[in-house]
């Protein structure tokens, strides 16, 4: 029996193309954060993936004639968020990306997710969260709650406090509540 056309989905979101002045950093930086492999290089386009799909990233070579870099307040695709299985591989992807000269534009506990903003070199943003509950479930009843209505934003967080708490083996809540407390709190980035 076939599925009505208004209800089918894509099984899941394939990759990203990104057209790009700086392409060789471009290609450099996301193989450092992704730990991406290329599966076609060329001078004007490369595809890289980190996984079993065929490409997740695409770089296309801009022309020098084409027009200038965008505002970064302009309309567009604010970010691209990535989800990790668990707090231990946010937290170490953090800790390499650090070892790397790679820092976070900033950390927000959301309530609904830990993140980690940030920005590649030519400014667009990627988000790396974990979910701070266990079911879709209850990440979609956060959204309804008093707690994320008087702060949609969130709490900034100190990405080194966390690391530090991480590595002495204190629970995810703890952690948090630590790292939060020693972050800056005008640290939100301006919207």
């Amino acid at each position: 029996m076939s599925t009505p056309a208004q209800y089918i989905r894509p099984a899941y979101m394939a990759h990203l193309v990104i057209q790009t002045r700086r392409y060789q950093e471009m290609i450099n930086w996301y193989a450092t954060v992704f730990q991406t492999e290329p599966v076609f290089e060329s001078d004007k386009l490369t595809f890289v993936t980190y996984d079993d799909e065929h490409h997740r990233f695409a770089f296309l070579n801009l022309p020098p004639q084409c027009p200038e870099d965008k505002n970064p307040m302009a309309p567009g695709i604010a970010h691209t968020a990535y989800s990790y299985a668990s707090m231990n591989d946010l937290v170490q992807t953090y800790a390499r990306l650090k070892g790397e000269g790679i820092l976070p534009r900033w950390c927000i506990n959301h309530g609904i997710t830990t993140s980690f903003y940030y920005a590649d070199p030519d400014g667009n943003e990627l988000e790396f969260q974990y979910d701070n509950f266990r079911t879709p479930e209850a990440c979609k009843a956060y959204f309804s709650s008093e707690a994320y209505f008087s702060n949609p934003i969130g709490k900034p967080f100190e990405p080194n406090v966390l690391l530090s708490c991480f590595e002495e083996g204190m629970s995810e809540a703890d952690m948090l509540a630590a790292a939060e407390e020693a972050a800056d709190p005008n640290a939100l980035p301006v919207v």
